[in-house]
């Protein structure tokens, strides 16, 4: 990675202030273990005057900055029907073709489908306008029910929150889970949710939230990642019987009690073999794998690395 990783984000008018803003304060904000800054991030636009709704932004940059940065990051916009103007679908088709990582957040993924940059692959948005995304872009494999997806260089995000997700995951990816942990700290977030965990989505009886219950349980799950919990135990902890658990844990998270478990204890993993020369067997131990062998099988299955190759690409 170069000495100064630079994130272009991309305004239009009519965009979405929250989708714009997470980006430009997650990676602005974002410093390396010595305190420099990881990112450069740039607001960039067809026009220096873009109408925000609320109000009228000035950027900074124009659209030949996208053929300089190293991630974009487009915004969802009020209308994602809108067209997409000839300069804007050139100048991310360049950036695309350059080998640019380019993530949209909201329905900024219908901006990546009109440009001709999902065809093929596999994208999320909004789930209130997954339908609308897949009509328009029959081409585009649109799952409503996750978070994010990560497709290698092209990324594509849900709503609100998610894009802060997917902005974490692009750092951890970038830098490793020390520094995307202390990203996560300044924005008051966890950094436990993945690009698989299950939009709140709206149906005809929506569940009620259970966050608020769950949150005691997900901490002692935290502070217990070492001991050979088993779905009876953690049923008894949260007293409710194995079936209600597993319910609550599906509707909050998407995950089930133990794969919620077993993600939590390779972010633990990750850390540890980041911050600590204790062994891979050792680390696997502490976060409460029975064996060597399970834990290297799990780690890699979740990160898609070795634990080895992990600590060599971010220790």
């Amino acid at each position: 990675m170069p000495a100064m990783h630079i994130v272009a984000v991309l305004a239009f008018d009519g965009v979405i202030p929250f989708d714009l803003a997470t980006p430009i304060e997650v990676f602005t904000r974002t410093c390396l273990p010595g305190g420099s800054p990881g990112y450069e991030v740039r607001v960039c636009a067809e026009r220096p005057h873009v109408d925000a709704g609320a109000f009228t932004l000035t950027a900074p940059w124009g659209l030949d900055t996208l053929a300089e940065a190293h991630t974009v990051v487009v915004p969802g916009t009020a209308d994602p029907a809108a067209a997409l103007t000839p300069p804007v679908r050139a100048a991310l088709r360049t950036a695309a073709a350059n080998g640019t990582r380019i993530a949209s957040i909201c329905a900024g993924s219908f901006v990546l489908a009109a440009a001709g940059l999902l065809d093929g692959l596999r994208a999320t948005t909004h789930w209130i306008a997954a339908g609308s995304l897949a009509a328009a872009h029959p081409s585009v494999d649109v799952d409503p029910g996750v978070l994010y997806v990560d497709n290698g260089q092209i990324l594509t995000s849900a709503g609100a929150a998610a894009g802060l997700d997917l902005c974490l995951h692009m750092i951890r990816r970038d830098y490793g889970s020390a520094v995307a942990a202390a990203a996560a700290r300044l924005s008051v977030v966890p950094l436990e949710r993945e690009g698989g965990q299950a939009q709140f989505i709206a149906h005809d009886h929506p569940p009620t939230p259970q966050g608020a219950e769950l949150e005691p349980l997900l901490t002692w799950l935290q502070q217990h990642l070492r001991h050979d919990l088993t779905l009876a135990d953690i049923a008894a902890q949260a007293g409710m019987s194995t079936r209600t658990l597993i319910r609550r844990f599906r509707d909050q998270t998407g995950l089930t009690p133990l794969q919620w478990l077993h993600r939590a204890r390779v972010r633990r993993a990750q850390h540890l073999l980041e911050t600590t020369r204790h062994s891979v067997e050792r680390i696997g131990a502490e976060v409460g794998f029975g064996s060597p062998t399970a834990f290297r099988e799990r780690f890699k299955r979740t990160t898609g690395v070795s634990p080895q190759t992990y600590r060599h690409s971010f220790s």
